[in-house]
């Protein structure tokens, strides 16, 4: 991919267990995410495609316009950050997907997020 057009995405999870229900098996996480446009062009964020797999193999698939009911335009070297979530119905699984981009000259192209794992924290005795 041409170096105008580089996005750097930065996942992070954490357990929600005031939010879960694990007797009813329902598991939430609250993932951050941090974007960085290292090319050389400003790019906007226009929708996002999320893969979220649960440790049954259960994929649940996420499409919308923009993050957290934004579009954010970053220039060459700025940052977003924000902070969602999501619930699946093991106590482990993994989410991954893309950024559907449009940089200023109008080019298109996806900015990979790398799949990260959410994982309930386990519990000594």
């Amino acid at each position: 991919m041409s170096s105008k057009y580089r996005i750097q995405v930065t996942p992070q999870a954490v357990y929600l267990p005031e939010e879960s229900d694990e007797a009813a098996g329902r598991f939430v996480f609250a993932y951050t995410i941090t974007i960085v446009n290292t090319g050389e062009l400003a790019a906007q964020l226009i929708s996002r495609h999320w893969i979220i797999t649960d440790a049954n193999q259960v994929v649940q698939e996420v499409r919308g316009l923009g993050v957290v009911g934004e579009q954010p335009l970053l220039r060459p070297g700025e940052r977003y950050e924000y902070t969602s979530g999501t619930a699946i119905a093991t106590p482990v699984g993994t989410m991954r997907g893309s950024y559907q981009m449009v940089a200023e000259d109008g080019h298109r192209f996806e900015a990979e997020i790398p799949e990260f794992v959410l994982s309930m924290p386990r519990v000594l005795h």
